[in-house]
């Protein structure tokens, strides 16, 4: 029986070993400076937790803001909890890594992208600069963000 190196998953995992620590870092000592997170995910996955009026809102994707106002930040191997606020209804919830979809930092021009897992071996992307700036809510980057594709180191 053949095996190979899945570097898709290990590379999916080291993503969100990213986030982990990025969050964990949030979670010890706030947000520093300018820094804030669009975290868009999979409102239908088995282990995401939220209001069912957010569910019902927002079937299959949601974007959420961390920046100005958030609560009650927990994180965990497996995700993270969040209060955040929805016009003055504040509404906590759990975010699984691997509900993830993507992760952007627009204050330092950061982001990743998870491709969709419709294949068994799957695939990872930085976001491109359309994605990012689809993320960005009427903010503009003063310098471009030099995007690199993984798609150019495979063979």
């Amino acid at each position: 029986m053949s095996r190979s190196i899945e570097y898709g998953n290990l590379m999916h995992d080291a993503m969100r070993g990213l986030i982990r620590q990025v969050l964990l870092d949030v979670a010890a000592n706030g947000l520093p400076g300018n820094h804030h997170f669009f975290i868009t995910f999979d409102t239908e996955h088995p282990d995401a937790e939220l209001a069912d009026w957010l569910s019902d809102r927002y079937p299959g994707e949601m974007t959420v803001v961390m920046q100005h106002w958030y609560d009650k930040l927990e994180v965990t191997e497996e995700g993270f909890s969040v209060t955040l606020n929805f016009g003055d209804a504040p509404e906590p919830m759990y975010i699984p890594y691997d509900a993830i979809r993507t992760f952007v930092d627009p204050s330092v021009e950061f982001g990743l992208k998870f491709e969709q897992q419709d294949t068994p071996a799957r695939k990872s992307d930085t976001l491109t600069q359309k994605d990012a700036r689809e993320l960005e809510v009427a903010e503009e980057s003063p310098k471009a963000a030099e995007i690199v594709s993984l798609d150019s180191f495979r063979k």
